[in-house]
Formats: C-alpha cells, sequence, structure tokens
C-alpha cells in the first residue's frame, strides 16, 4: 500500500528530514540519496507503528499548504506493506471448481500469489 507524504529536507552537515503532518518522525543521512532512502523507511515504520497501536493515520497535508524558511518541501512515497512486522505466511483452507484448479495448474499459475493479490487489491481499494 504505497502512501505520500509532503516533507521538509533540510542541509546541515549532511541532510536530515521532517514530515510535518506526523509529529516526532524525523530522520537523516550523509547523502541526499541516503537521506531519501532514510525517509522512505521512516514513513512507512512510523506509519506501520501507528497503525499497529490503533491510533489513526492523519491524513498528509497539501504540499501547497507547507510553508518554510528551511529547507525544501518533497513528497516521500513509502510501500507500507514492506514495514509490517508480521509477514509470517499462514495455510488457509479454501475451495475452487476442480476445472479451475486444472486450468491454473495447467498455466503454472500460483494460487497462493493469486489470492494474496486479489486481497491487497480488495484492502486498498
Amino acid at each position: 500500500m504505497t502512501t505520500v507524504y509532503p516533507a521538509i529536507i533540510h542541509e546541515e552537515e549532511g541532510y536530515w528530514v521532517e514530515f510535518p503532518d506526523l509529529s516526532g518522525c524525523f530522520t537523516n543521512g550523509s547523502t541526499l540519496e541516503e537521506t531519501m532512502e532514510m525517509a522512505k523507511e521512516a514513513l512507512g515504520l512510523y506509519l506501520v507503528s501507528l497503525e499497529e497501536n490503533g491510533q489513526a493515520i492523519p491524513a498528509p497535508s497539501n504540499i501547497a499548504d507547507i510553508s518554510t524558511d528551511e529547507g525544501q518541501t518533497t513528497y516521500i512515497s513509502t510501500d507500507m506493506n514492506a514495514y509490517r512486522r508480521d509477514t509470517q505466511a499462514i495455510k488457509k483452507m479454501l475451495s475452487i471448481p476442480a476445472w479451475l484448479a486444472k486450468e491454473a495448474e495447467a498455466r503454472n499459475i500460483s494460487l497462493s500469489k493469486v489470492l494474496q493479490e486479489a486481497l491487497l487489491s480488495k484492502i486498498q481499494a
């Protein structure tokens, strides 16, 4: 589930990033590239932590509404699914028509993968 939030990037002996909508969500790096990767990770971990603790995830602000005298505003995107902690696969029993199972097998279609993709699609809709 890709999520996008506005951020402010500051340059001071390297770089650091803050997310105006997410109190306490900061990160830093030596290079701009490293900082952007760290920002993506910080954002993902922060949002998943809110979700896991039953807290509301604030809506991202419009970047045009953020004014700063220091730093540059930008958007940072992250895939929250990459930071979820309970990613252990579990077995689930399901039933499908025999003809459909045969067709899927003949075409080397992974039923597990199709089910995961379909569930993610439904959840994100």
